[in-house]
């Protein structure tokens, strides 16, 4: 069996908790789904934002299909049906988001194949920082990590499927603390501590202070870098 260091999940409502190795990371960031989905997203945000025509993704099948079934609902139908065309885009696309690939970085090994925290059976030694919404471009936050003396190893980087954030998955560095601890430092050493970002929210995720929190997988062009030796060949 081929050397791993952390799990997946083929999208956090089913699937079971894998080992993901070297081929399975690449078939994942490679597929066309996971492309077609991230692509969508970003387009149709662009779209709204830049006031373009949206009746191309109204004319789209799966989108069609996506408002039919929100429509039925019992409790939220009509809402739903009552929301401009823009919203319904946005749920739409947000839903592709959440089905993408799940990658678990704080995991190497589950007892079973759940994503629970009472299930873990070996961390990895690694911890993901999230930070979204970035008044600058994600890849210049990742060119600070490069400095001489940076505190951290960086294993892979790469923008999210928004466009505007940046995720880092790093070794954590016992003396400094818990995942969480991790987190708030490197946040801290990266100058974005406290910063607010275009949505006037604070750029630093503070909700991905467990092992087993989900990572949307990425396509390979949005990586920036990736260790493959340390995350793979161990």
């Amino acid at each position: 069996m081929e050397n791993f260091r952390f799990t997946y999940q083929d999208n956090q409502f089913t699937g079971e908790c894998l080992p993901c190795t070297a081929v399975r990371f690449k078939t994942i960031v490679t597929s066309d789904d996971v492309n077609r989905k991230i692509a969508t997203r970003q387009a149709v945000e662009k779209a709204i934002d830049e006031a373009l025509s949206l009746e191309p993704y109204q004319r789209d099948v799966s989108f069609r299909k996506f408002c039919k079934k929100e429509s039925q609902k019992p409790r939220t139908g009509a809402a739903f049906a009552a929301l401009p065309v823009e919203k319904k885009l946005l749920q739409w696309t947000n839903s592709m988001k959440m089905c993408l690939p799940c990658l678990i970085f704080g995991v190497r090994e589950f007892k079973g194949t759940h994503r629970k925290q009472s299930e873990i059976k070996e961390l990895s030694g690694l911890f993901m920082f999230d930070a979204d919404h970035l008044p600058c471009d994600p890849r210049s936050v990742y060119e600070r990590t490069k400095r001489h003396n940076f505190p951290w190893l960086v294993r892979l980087a790469h923008g999210t499927s928004s466009g505007y954030g940046l995720r880092l998955v790093c070794e954590a560095i016992p003396d400094v603390g818990n995942i969480a601890d991790n987190q708030i430092e490197l946040g801290r050493e990266l100058g974005l501590l406290g910063l607010l970002g275009t949505t006037g929210k604070p750029v630093c995720d503070d909700s991905c202070i467990d092992a087993s929190r989900i990572s949307y997988a990425p396509r390979m062009c949005d990586i920036y870098y990736i260790d493959e030796d340390n995350l793979f060949n161990i």
